[in-house]
């Protein structure tokens, strides 16, 4: 409930939109550049493993050596274990950036409309 009341009734003019892409220039407020996140997994590799849509992501690489594992160990599946950690390692590490690009947002746009309010006070002044 903490996002829906965020986002439309306490302050949904600063609230980000999660069906778009981000209003701010990614590099913004990073001097030195950012590290830009590739895939490993190309499509065709993705098709050939049968890997799920909502699966392919950053670290659909990771989900496929996991299954790879699972099937070459099938009734031993639990001797994969370390090839599922890596994989939910990931995917947490994914979660959190994507988090961390939510709050970032949210702050731009919430710095953004004080500016603006700043600046129509000042208008106001004048």
């Amino acid at each position: 409930m903490g996002h829906v009341w965020s986002a439309y009734v306490t302050s949904p003019d600063t609230a980000p939109d999660l069906h778009k892409l981000p209003t701010f220039n990614p590099l913004y407020g990073f001097p030195e550049g950012r590290e830009e996140r590739v895939m490993i997994a190309t499509q065709e590799e993705m098709n050939k493993a049968q890997v799920p849509l909502d699966r392919r992501d950053y670290c659909a690489h990771l989900f496929i050596a996991w299954y790879k594992c699972r099937r070459d160990n099938f009734p031993n599946v639990f001797a994969c274990k370390h090839s599922k950690h890596d994989y939910e390692h990931c995917e947490y590490g994914d979660f959190v950036m994507r988090m961390k690009e939510y709050e970032r947002e949210k702050r731009l746009l919430a710095r953004a409309k004080r500016k603006r309010l700043r600046e129509e006070k000042e208008k106001l002044k004048d």
